[in-house]
């Protein structure tokens, strides 16, 4: 029986390496995929867009945060990858009667690199994923260099307005490539209209996820912010803490240097 600890702090025991994952996290699932377990994964959820060989094939167990359970019953799965902000606890703690279910937490890019490795070392693929770890932390040396200190905000979703605020891996991954974000309190707070903030950013990201932002919304947030730089941004490159992490630089570079 072999035990591990989740970056919860929770124990879980493996009788042997899975051979039946079960991925709860978009972009944990991508990670699964780069670490060469295609037979090993055998389910996903609805959110798990890529690769998209695994999203047109694999069976789909529903949402992040409405899993069938039942679905995932049948699958017999004896691993189960989650994350605490995706999923419901509500949903963990049946789960935990299905199989062991190994969850992550990631505010950081630290607590990013932390997971790769971490999987890799529950699913028997730790050199592959000490590479891609490896690969990633490489990537981003100097990235402070990119936005040189720019302000931002970054919005998440519409109706209400909501931001990413501190203690969020969006905001790490801002602070990375050396932007400063305006929003300071935690987590995603509520922003009414009209936008109340004593300093105007130098930068409005419009997240391309959750809510899927357009030009029509580009169109809309001049009126509140005319002398900042509005852009629609990947939302993947921002908050997936995977292996897509090895080309979020280059496309951070692609938007923020002219």
């Amino acid at each position: 029986m072999n035990r591990f600890v989740d970056q919860m702090g929770r124990i879980i025991h493996l009788k042997d390496t899975p051979k039946r994952i079960v991925s709860l996290v978009p972009s944990q699932t991508e990670l699964l995929f780069d670490l060469g377990l295609n037979n090993e994964v055998v389910g996903i959820t609805k959110f798990c867009i890529h690769p998209q060989a695994w999203f047109q094939t694999k069976k789909r167990i529903g949402g992040t945060k409405n899993v069938s359970i039942s679905a995932i019953k049948e699958l017999n799965p004896d691993l189960i990858i989650a994350n605490k902000e995706e999923n419901t606890l509500a949903d963990i703690q049946i789960l935990e009667q299905i199989a062991p279910v190994w969850i992550s937490d990631i505010n950081s890019f630290v607590d990013a690199i932390e997971m790769i490795q971490q999987i890799g070392v529950l699913v028997n693929k730790e050199t592959e994923a000490k590479l891609i770890a490896a690969e990633i932390s490489d990537s981003f040396d100097e990235s402070n260099t990119i936005a040189k200190g720019k302000t931002a905000i970054y919005f998440i979703w519409k109706q209400p307005y909501m931001c990413a605020g501190k203690e969020t891996f969006i905001d790490a991954m801002m602070s990375k490539i050396g932007l400063k974000n305006l929003i300071t309190v935690k987590r995603y707070p509520i922003l009414e209209v009209p936008f109340d903030l004593n300093d105007q950013p130098e930068f409005v990201l419009l997240s391309s996820e959750p809510y899927p932002f357009n030009e029509t919304h580009l169109e809309e947030m001049k009126k509140h912010f005319p002398d900042s730089t509005i852009l629609i941004v990947d939302g993947e490159f921002f908050s997936w803490y995977g292996s897509r992490m090895r080309y979020a630089k280059d496309y951070f570079k692609s938007v923020f240097i002219s």
